[in-house]
């Protein structure tokens, strides 16, 4: 036992100094690694975007938007299903107008409106349970509306409120 107990010691010492110096050397090594990725990436050579002061010498130039006007819809409750269900869609949505055609798509409003009403009353409760019908259901409900106010007066129906209660 006294024979095991000094070897130990004596094999132990140099082990704890080559640890030692194992663990500052792994340490040193991560700190600078990690400085280093640290700076490549923050300077946009590998990993990311550049720094933010070049970016607009990047963007081209500023295009301006296409003359819109809107035209506001009046909001819709539509009751919905048989007379036992009880259940209401609301809709809220607004006409991209060619610009000059707002009195003339405002005239119609109520013919607009009349349209629409019918259709969503018309659609079934299934399709409008669906998210990704709603796309469908704003194709439909724009060529309704630009039959009703003419070929090239509405551009778009924009919904801004779409609710089944």
């Amino acid at each position: 036992m006294t024979d095991t107990t000094p070897t130990a010691d004596v094999a132990g010492a140099p082990t704890d100094k080559k640890s030692r110096l194992g663990a500052i050397l792994g340490l040193i090594l991560a700190i600078a690694l990690g400085g280093g990725g640290f700076f490549t990436t923050y300077s946009g050579l590998i990993g990311g975007p550049k720094a933010e002061k070049d970016a607009p010498d990047q963007a081209g130039p500023v295009v301006d938007l296409p003359a819109v006007a809107f035209v506001e819809l009046d909001p819709l409750v539509v009751s919905l299903g048989s007379s036992g269900d009880s259940r209401h869609l609301r809709f809220r949505g607004s006409l991209e107008v060619v610009p000059g055609h707002e009195p003339d798509v405002s005239h119609v409003l109520p013919r607009v409106i009349d349209v629409l009403n019918a259709y969503l009353r018309a659609v079934d409760v299934a399709m409008l349970e669906d998210p990704t019908a709603l796309i469908e259901l704003r194709a439909q409900m724009l060529r309704r509306v630009q039959l009703v106010t003419g070929e090239g007066r509405v551009r778009d129906l924009l919904i801004l409120e779409f609710v089944l209660n």
